[in-house]
């Protein structure tokens, strides 16, 4: 009896530690890893929290400043564009003087600029080197716009010989405002090695030479005077390097800089110095019958463009002058330079194929 009270006080049997190391199945082995990697996880990430903070923070600051930056250009768009359309126009006269010097003034912008000017009441001296051509619009802006003009006949390629004339010729004159839109452009776009020596010469002495010491001649005057303006037309392809305008979109550069840094050094004597950036215009620099002449919109005309640029003046000291260039100009500084590379590329390739099908 007492060995059967024994053995039923001692059934069943106690588990020891060596029947307690059964094998784990399949699913709980995986359950486990899991676990564990979950808690590896909370672990990291209660460690990485504060740097996941700071990545947001600045993700929020990057935003915000970007949407402020969108928000300054498009009201700089409004205000540069269209509110001077719904005010009364600035006196120019009283502003800057009543003598405006153009040149480059027979064609094109010049031409229209020299005209817009003359419609605010300017008084117009042109500059270009075909004399009877100028006769021709120094008569029809004086008939039109009942202003007076004068004429200066000078071929900005040819060296410096042609400035003392210039000087000799302004030195009598109230020069309010001079624009500097006097410019040589390929025939055509094309590769470096394709453009001529002489090209390449004209472009630095008339892109380059011809902006800078115009400036020379006219600023001593309105620095004395307290009051002028300097507009130097340069262009869009300046914004970023642009193939097959190598050496063009290089002098256009040097205009750019040149008027910005004149604007740090005279604006506190009184003097408004704009670099001028447009985009296409339909010129005699743009192929006729292009496909750039068939959007007006993007593609103005030298009239249409002179007009809007002129009510930028004393307003913007840096702008393309024309509200779709300006929308144009936007995407150009945002977008990455490899992608501008890409479209002017294959913009001008359309366009030397345009120019020498016209020739054949």
């Amino acid at each position: 009896m007492e060995s059967e009270a024994w053995a039923a006080a001692d059934w069943p049997p106690e588990k020891t530690a060596a029947s307690s190391r059964r094998p784990r199945s399949g699913r709980e082995a995986a359950m486990a890893a899991v676990d564990s990697f979950y808690l590896l996880y909370r672990e990291i990430a209660r460690s990485c929290n504060c740097y996941m903070e700071a990545l947001a923070l600045v993700g929020a600051w990057y935003t915000a400043r970007k949407s402020i930056t969108v928000v300054c250009d498009f009201y700089s768009l409004v205000r540069l564009h269209f509110i001077p359309r719904l005010v009364s126009r600035a006196d120019l006269i009283k502003q800057y003087g009543r003598w405006a010097v153009v040149s480059g003034a027979t064609d094109g912008i010049g031409r229209a600029y020299a005209e817009e000017l003359a419609s605010r009441g300017l008084n117009i001296v042109l500059i270009s080197r075909n004399q009877e051509k100028l006769q021709m619009v120094a008569k029809d802006i004086a008939d039109t716009y009942k202003v007076e003009t004068d004429i200066i006949v000078a071929d900005f390629s040819s060296g410096r010989e042609i400035y003392d004339p210039i000087r000799e010729a302004l030195k009598d004159k109230d020069i309010g405002i001079l624009v500097n839109n006097v410019a040589v452009f390929y025939p055509y776009p094309q590769y470096f090695t394709q453009v001529s020596e002489d090209k390449l010469w004209d472009i630095i002495n008339v892109n380059i030479a011809a902006a800078s010491l115009m400036v020379h001649i006219v600023l001593p005057g309105m620095v004395e005077r307290k009051k002028g303006a300097v507009v130097t037309i340069s262009s869009g392809s300046c914004c970023k390097p642009t193939p097959q305008l190598a050496a063009f979109s290089a002098s256009k550069a040097y205009l750019d800089h040149f008027s910005r840094a004149l604007q740090y050094e005279y604006a506190s004597k009184g003097i408004f110095v704009q670099s001028l950036i447009p985009f296409y215009v339909a010129t005699n620099m743009t192929t006729p019958g292009s496909f750039l002449h068939k959007c007006p919109w993007l593609v103005p005309s030298p009239k249409v463009y002179a007009h809007h640029a002129v009510s930028t003046l004393g307003i913007s000291k840096r702008t393309t002058g024309y509200w779709s260039h300006s929308i144009q100009f936007l995407f150009a500084q945002y977008m990455p330079e490899w992608l501008w590379v890409w479209g002017a590329n294959i913009l001008n390739r359309s366009l030397r194929k345009e120019a020498l099908s016209c020739k054949a």
